[in-house]
């Protein structure tokens, strides 16, 4: 019994011997670089676009959003009964829309004409157009805006603002629309509730 026990344990010590020992100090290969060195979040073993402004909203890649632009306004002009001459003190209100395009050069911008049910819609439908070729020649000659970028439609009074037939009625309907679309030039920020205070500093 006693020869048994000693045979059992020389066969065990000789099986864990035979076994590999790993240590810690054992180097392993790093596959994938798992550094992030853009601080956006994504490692580099995925990045597909480097140097990511800080504070982006981003994809899987680490690729900033292009934010998209859909700005619609009424420009304050006020136009005469039956009339698309622009009074020199309403240029401030085209100016803004030229700013604006200027400060995000992929955008176009497309002039509505609008006008008051008074007369003929073939007559208004003219006049409207008229409205908006006035904004857009302004956009362009007095303010450097590319002609392409620049659309003009008429709508007659298919879309009054105020339907009853009174003065002030015509006088809100006879207007025009800017909507200025496209893609922002700069990352789409995140919004984080240190947004304020770096805004601040």
């Amino acid at each position: 019994m006693k020869a048994l026990l000693i045979i059992l344990s020389v066969a065990l010590l000789g099986g864990c011997a035979s076994r590999d020992i790993v240590t810690m100090d054992t180097p392993t290969n790093q596959v994938f670089d798992l550094n992030d060195k853009d601080k956006d979040g994504v490692i580099v073993a995925r990045e597909r676009c480097n140097d990511t402004v800080l504070g982006a909203t981003i994809d899987n890649y680490g690729c900033g959003k292009i934010k998209p632009i859909n700005e619609r306004q009424e420009l304050k002009i006020l136009f005469a009964n039956d009339s698309y001459y622009i009074d020199p003190q309403y240029y401030d209100q085209v100016e803004v829309v030229a700013t604006f395009m200027r400060q995000y050069p992929n955008t176009k911008v497309t002039i509505e004409g609008h006008c008051s049910k008074t007369g003929s819609y073939e007559h208004n439908l003219a006049l409207s157009q008229n409205r908006a070729d006035a904004v857009t020649s302004l956009l362009s000659e007095r303010f450097g805006i590319a002609s392409d970028r620049l659309t003009a439609i008429g709508y007659s009074y298919d879309r009054p603002v105020d339907p009853t037939h009174t003065k002030m009625a015509h006088t809100r309907n006879r207007r025009v629309i800017a909507e200025v679309t496209g893609e922002d030039t700069k990352a789409d920020m995140k919004w984080t509730i240190y947004t304020v205070d770096e805004q601040v500093k």
